[in-house]
């Protein structure tokens, strides 16, 4: 039976970068993906910074992924009550459409000596020595990056978020409002929920809502919250998807098959962002994957050490911005102080912290 050191289910920026980093590791890897590539994937397309840093750690080429696509330096955030901070970020961001970022990240990895086949995968058997994959072959170590319905989640008894750690999201394509600048306005109506407008810099935008499946989320509902708070928006292709969102205890368990991005439940809770936690756990699992079989462990640990503080603090904000409240004094003390407004960005796109200067500033009188 053919035999590869590592095997990756799922070729987006989680999978890529996990095959990065165990090529780094000298692993022989081999990438499964049901799908050819380039393909499109829904999501909001914006990439924090700090998801390039990684790249660039791994000797990824960022100037080639990102080339074609403007530095967006600006952010503005409107809040339930309608009140609006708009700011230059610490560092910009980059708006870079899926159907493109997906398979500049895939070459990148397919250049370090990582391998491609198109396949569906369908069941995984871990044993002593490997893990069967549909009895074709045989992996070291699998790491499952096979997005929110993961089928090698699946296979390891780990369930589906619950409802309220589960959201939903539409997106398209339209005219852009504004380059240069991205866009998040939330509101009171099915809290929590927001819209985005992230511009791609060819006068189109990525357009798109989201909420949580337990406000009883419809295609209706969203179209309808998007057009709501994006007035005059005509987008093209509209899309949804299932953001399973993090709950603070990324689920990894002990042994040969490893979870990494969507699959591990790795999305923000505050923002619905999912690309930085998606390259950093895939690094941190293509490097856990030289450990054989105790390398869920080596994961779960690398995770707690590199993230543990964060997911806290992540999901402590998302608990508290169910009152809208809270998120209007937030959003103000934003816009009276660069330093709380790049720690509120840090903490919904990146791995920042929720600090007492946050929250002292937020629950100041007036």
């Amino acid at each position: 039976m053919e035999r590869w050191d590592v095997v990756v289910v799922g070729g987006g920026p989680a999978g890529a970068a996990a095959a990065l980093s165990a090529r780094r590791h000298g692993a022989s890897v081999l990438v499964l993906d049901r799908a050819d590539f380039p393909r499109d994937k829904v999501c909001g397309d914006g990439i924090a910074p700090e998801a390039l840093d990684v790249l660039a750690a791994l000797d990824a080429d960022v100037a080639a992924i990102t080339d074609g696509y403007p530095a967006v330096p600006r952010l503005r955030l409107t809040s339930p009550a309608g009140r609006t901070v708009e700011r230059t970020m610490h560092r910009p961001a980059v708006v870079v459409p899926r159907a493109v970022l997906d398979g500049r990240v895939l070459d990148a990895a397919l250049t370090a000596g990582a391998r491609l086949r198109r396949h569906t995968v369908r069941r995984i058997t871990p044993g002593p020595h490997g893990v069967d994959v549909d009895g074709l072959l045989t992996a070291g170590v699998l790491v499952g990056a096979d997005g929110a319905e993961s089928v090698v989640r699946r296979a390891l008894g780990i369930g589906a978020n619950r409802p309220d750690r589960l959201a939903v999201a539409i997106r398209g394509y339209a005219a852009a409002g504004q380059e240069g600048v991205q866009v998040i306005t939330t509101t009171e109506q099915r809290w929590p929920a927001y819209a985005w407008s992230f511009p791609i810099g060819d006068g189109r935008a990525n357009v798109g809502y989201g909420e949580l499946v337990s406000a009883g989320a419809t295609r209706a509902g969203l179209v309808e919250g998007l057009h709501r708070l994006l007035p005059g928006v005509a987008p093209e292709g509209l899309r949804a998807h299932r953001l399973p969102l993090s709950t603070g205890r990324p689920r990894q368990p002990d042994g040969r098959v490893l979870l990494a991005g969507d699959a591990a439940s790795l999305i923000n809770p505050l923002t619905g962002e999912g690309i930085f936690y998606a390259v950093l756990s895939g690094a941190l699992a293509g490097a856990a994957a030289a450990r054989g079989a105790e390398a869920g462990r080596t994961l779960r640990r690398a995770l707690a050490a590199r993230l543990g503080t964060h997911l806290r603090h992540s999901t402590a904000a998302s608990r508290l911005s169910s009152r809208p409240w809270l998120m209007d004094a937030a959003f103000g003390a934003a816009a009276g102080d660069q330093r709380v407004f790049d720690e509120v960005v840090a903490l919904g796109l990146a791995d920042g912290r929720l600090t007492p200067r946050t929250l002292l500033r937020a629950l100041r009188p007036g």
